[in-house]
C-alpha cells in the first residue's frame, strides 16, 4: 500500500531563512506519526505546507496522492487541522464553534447534537459552552480546536502541540481520544515538542532539529539504536574499589562507567535485560554489599542528544 503522504525535499524559505531544508519522509495510511522536536525545528512550517496553508519554496508533498501545490482543494477535503494557536475569533462561544463545524462536516441534526455534547463533555468543555471565547484560558481554546478534528472524523488529522497549555489528567483524555480516533481510520501527524507525548502516542517518530529531518522510526527502535543508551545505577554500602570497577568493565556490553555520588556507580550499557543478572552474579560472588540497582532505558530526549549533541531543553533554549 502506498504511503498516505508523501513529501519529496520539501523546502520553506523565509528571505535567507531556512525552515524546512529538503525534508523526505513518508506516512503509513492509518498510524500516527509523531514529529518531535524543539520550537523553530520547522515541525509547524510542515504541516503548514501539507495542510496548503503556505506553498512550498521548494520540493513538493503529495497528501492522498494529490500534490500540495497542484491540487490544494482536493488535500483539504481530506485533511482536519487543530492549529497550534486556535482559528476562533470569528465565533462568540465554544459551542458554537464546534456545532458549526459539525455542520459542515454534514452531520444529520440529531447525530449533530449528540456528537457535539458527547466530545464537549469528554474534553471537560461542556459546563464552558456559552462563555466567550475571548475569555476562555489557553487550555480550553485548545481542547476546542481539538474537538473540531474529533468531529470531524477526517481521513488525515494534523495536530500541532495538541496538549500545550492543559493539565495532566486532560492530557491523557485527549491522548486517548487521539488514539481512539486513529484505531476509527484516520491518519495523525502529531506535531510535538513533549517528549512523553511523542513516546506514548506515536507509531513512528520523526525527529527534527534547524529543519532538517534527522531520524524516523518507532519509539523502541529509536531508542535501541543509542549504543550504551541503557543506564543502570548501583548504591554500594561503602565506595566501590578499583578492582570491583575493573571488573565491572570486563562486560564487553558496559560502554562506560561514571560515579556519580558516594557509593554509587553509574553503569551505561547494552542489553541491560540480558547483562543485569550476570553482573549481580559477579558482585555476589565478589563479596560486594549492594544497597539498591536501578534500571532505566534510555528516553526519546537520549535519542534527541544523541544525534545532536544537546538534549531537548537546550536546543528549545538555543531556537530549533
Amino acid at each position: 500500500m502506498p504511503p498516505i503522504i508523501r513529501m519529496e525535499n520539501l523546502t520553506k524559505k523565509f528571505g535567507n531563512f531556512i525552515a524546512v531544508d529538503h525534508l523526505n519522509l513518508e506516512v503509513e495510511e492509518g498510524e500516527i506519526l509523531g514529529l518531535l522536536g524543539p520550537n523553530g525545528a520547522g515541525k509547524t512550517t510542515t504541516i503548514l505546507m501539507i495542510a496548503t496553508v503556505i506553498r512550498p519554496t521548494e520540493g513538493t508533498a503529495y497528501v492522498g496522492g494529490y500534490d500540495v501545490r497542484k491540487n490544494p482543494d482536493k488535500v483539504r477535503e481530506l485533511l482536519g487541522v487543530a492549529f497550534q494557536e486556535p482559528k476562533m475569533l470569528w465565533v462568540s462561544t465554544p459551542w458554537d464553534i464546534v456545532n458549526w463545524h459539525a455542520k459542515v462536516c454534514g452531520l444529520p441534526t440529531e447525530e449533530r447534537k449528540r456528537r457535539v455534547k458527547e466530545i464537549m463533555e469528554a474534553l471537560d468543555m461542556w459546563n464552558f459552552r456559552h462563555r466567550s471565547v475571548h475569555a476562555l484560558s489557553g487550555g480550553m481554546r485548545k481542547r476546542v480546536e481539538i474537538a473540531k478534528v474529533l468531529i470531524q472524523r477526517p481521513k488525515i488529522a494534523i495536530v500541532d502541540e495538541p496538549t500545550s497549555q492543559i493539565d495532566i489528567v486532560g492530557k491523557h483524555k485527549i491522548w486517548r481520544m487521539l488514539r481512539e480516533l486513529c484505531n476509527q481510520g484516520t491518519t495523525i501527524i502529531l506535531a510535538t515538542n513533549e517528549l512523553y507525548e511523542a513516546d506514548v502516542l506515536s507509531d513512528r517518530v520523526a525527529i527534527m532539529h534547524r529543519g532538517k529531518l534527522l531520524v524516523c522510526d518507532t519509539p523502541k527502535k529509536l531508542k535501541d539504536s543509542i549504543v550504551g543508551g541503557d543506564v543502570v545505577e548501583i548504591q554500594f554500602e561503602t565506595d566501590p574499589s578499583p578492582k570491583m570497577v575493573e571488573a565491572l568493565n570486563q562486560f564487553k556490553e558496559v560502554v562506560k562507567i561514571m560515579k556519580t555520588k558516594s557509593s554509587t556507580l553509574r553503569l551505561y550499557l547494552n542489553k541491560v535485560e540480558e547483562i543485569v543478572p550476570k553482573i549481580m552474579g559477579m558482585l555476589m560472588k565478589e563479596g560486594a554489599s549492594v544497597s539498591s540497582i536501578h534500571m532505566s532505558e534510555p528516553s526519546l530526549d537520549d535519542v534527541f542528544a544523541h544525534y545532536t549533541g544537546l538534549t531537548l531543553e537546550e536546543a528549545q533554549k538555543e531556537g530549533g
